[in-house]
């Protein structure tokens, strides 16, 4: 029981709050979600890893293997869900992408912010860093047809994970009121974030709804299931593993639908994806950190 009501203290507020920006459009209010966006992006969410990193207690050695792990993750679902689209004769462009990257940022960070602590938020950025630079690449090429390395260190949150380790490396630090202004312009993240899913998901328009709940189910244990071969593999502490597992579980991102719109993929299909899986991510985020707790 205490198990159930532990797990319902760290879930509960990350669908509350997700649910307040759902009911927001639904009642007609309005928000800029390109605005709110960008600023997360740009400013709050690197704002956000830079201090986690510099203010983390993390071993040297575990940060390698999380690292690793991270990597050796992603790699495998990579593997795993190219064979699953091609089995099952889906379109590449659609769906790989949706299928590899979950919602890591806007519902991952907060998860590990509250299930443990600041060290968990340290550990969830550097799954979070692997899958950016990923998804920046890899996951552009599928959808778009081309990418590049170039536009992933464009992103200020790949230069503000790697100088937050750089500083966590050596131990360095930034002036109290440098800190203090990163640490206020970072705590806006989280909320906004999950706020943000909320208004993101109330826009979508999905179709086929039936077909991508199968299909995210299935995403969900391959997910999972890599996630927790490649943490038990590199011998990861009990709360790195449980932040590898939670991370790479996540529901498809909204994001794989903006880049699925841009890149004239099938957005609709993609739609249905991220309403499905973060609908069922009510039920087995839950189940999947009673299991790792």
């Amino acid at each position: 029981m205490n198990l159930i009501l532990t797990v319902l203290e760290i879930v509960t507020p990350v669908f509350l709050l997700a649910l307040i920006g759902f009911t927001w459009v639904k009642t007609g209010h309005e928000y800029r979600l390109e605005f709110v966006t960008k600023l997360t992006m740009t400013l709050s969410v690197p704002a956000l890893i830079f201090t986690a990193l510099i203010k983390a207690d993390i071993d040297p050695a575990a940060l390698t293997a999380l690292s690793l792990a991270s990597v050796a993750a992603y790699g495998g679902v990579t593997i795993a869900a190219w064979i699953t689209v091609k089995s099952l004769k889906l379109d590449t462009r659609t769906y790989l992408a949706p299928l590899i990257f979950g919602n890591t940022g806007n519902l991952g960070l907060p998860l590990a912010l509250f299930a443990f602590g600041e060290a968990g938020l340290s550990y969830a950025v550097v799954v979070f860093a692997a899958m950016a630079l990923w998804s920046f690449t890899f996951g552009i090429y599928v959808t778009a047809g081309r990418g590049s390395l170039g536009k992933a260190f464009k992103e200020p949150l790949v230069w503000a994970t790697a100088l937050g380790a750089l500083f966590l490396w050596q131990g360095w630090t930034l002036p109290r009121v440098a800190m203090n202004t990163l640490e206020m312009l970072g705590q806006i993240a989280i909320p906004l974030m999950l706020i943000t899913l909320g208004v993101a998901v109330a826009r979508l328009h999905p179709r086929g709804l039936g077909r991508a709940t199968l299909i995210s189910l299935g995403k969900v244990v391959l997910c999972a299931g890599i996630a927790a071969l490649a943490g038990m593999y590199f011998n990861l502490a009990p709360v790195p593993f449980a932040v590898l597992v939670v991370q790479i579980a996540t529901p498809v991102a909204v994001t794989s639908y903006m880049l699925a719109e841009k890149y004239g993929a099938d957005s609709d299909s993609v739609a249905a994806l991220v309403v499905s899986s973060t609908l069922l991510s009510v039920l087995y985020l839950p189940l999947i950190l009673a299991m790792v707790i």
